[in-house]
């Protein structure tokens, strides 16, 4: 999709962080918007920023983790632009806790949001791709769908290795239909994720990915987006020499991988580190 001028791009989750740096790179692209988000204000914020650049772009509250959300959400957007060109899945919540303290309640409040809202999207938008026979899908995920680094945010990462394995399945699927699959897996960067985390058992420090990932700005990561939905590419991220570095060593040597990984947070006082 080397041309975006005049397309139409549905975003969730485009009131701020990636999202927003995402739609404001399509926006400098002549992509028109459809902005979704539970944070109305917000989507309306990044709307106004997109329209500056020229663009006409709604926001749309929408809560993705509701049954009949994207359905919804779909025909606000074609009532609005007609056909819709680019879908971008954008929605991600956390939780924290030990294993044995997180209720089962928050693993379904996480993966309904998290990896059933992605399912829905693709119930909701993929049947008009396919009697077009064309457009592109982003489905973002996380750097802790890849690899493990802590415990504390299972379902998260559980969620996000689901959104993984969803689309690369996609891709196989709608790749010979005239159809782009693309699979964003971030790494560390300033977003209002953390405003969802609810915690559970006893305090525990923050753990991420390791010091090699320096956290990187959403826009400059949403260009890293468009610049793949128009070379028509399946996998970006934002940190791919840290990252890569971490599944070659895991690949070779799974077993040596955990162990030292378990060993590196058992020596880390400001995680865990109590018995």
């Amino acid at each position: 999709m080397k041309n975006l001028r005049g397309r139409t791009a549905v975003i969730t989750g485009a009131g701020s962080g990636l999202g927003r740096g995402t739609a404001l790179e399509l926006a400098k692209e002549g992509v028109n918007l459809v902005l979704a988000d539970i944070d109305l204000a917000g989507a309306e914020e990044t709307a106004a920023m997109a329209a500056a650049a020229g663009v006409q772009a709604i926001a749309v509250l929408t809560d993705v983790a509701q049954p009949d959300a994207l359905e919804a959400l779909r025909d606000v957007a074609e009532a609005r632009f007609g056909p819709i060109d680019i879908l971008m899945n954008n929605v991600g919540v956390l939780t924290g806790g030990r294993p044995e303290d997180l209720p089962i309640a928050e693993w379904e409040r996480i993966l309904n949001t998290n990896l059933l809202s992605v399912v829905r999207s693709i119930h909701a938008f993929v049947p008009g791709f396919l009697a077009r026979r064309s457009g592109h899908i982003v489905n973002v995920a996380s750097t802790a769908g890849l690899y493990a680094y802590a415990f504390d945010r299972g379902p998260y990462a559980a969620s996000k290795a689901g959104v993984i394995s969803l689309t690369e399945g996609l891709a196989l699927y709608l790749k010979s239909k005239g159809i782009g699959v693309s699979l964003m897996c971030p790494g560390p960067m300033p977003t209002n994720v953390g405003k969802s985390l609810r915690a559970f058992g006893a305090p525990l420090g923050v753990r991420g990915p390791g010091a090699d990932y320096v956290p990187v700005p959403p826009q400059e990561a949403g260009a890293m987006i468009v610049a793949t939905i128009k070379a028509n590419g399946f996998f970006v991220t934002t940190h791919p020499e840290p990252l890569f570095k971490r599944l070659r060593a895991r690949l070779e040597d799974w077993n040596g991988f955990v162990e030292r990984s378990a060993a590196d947070i058992a020596a880390d006082p400001n995680y865990e580190n109590r018995q």
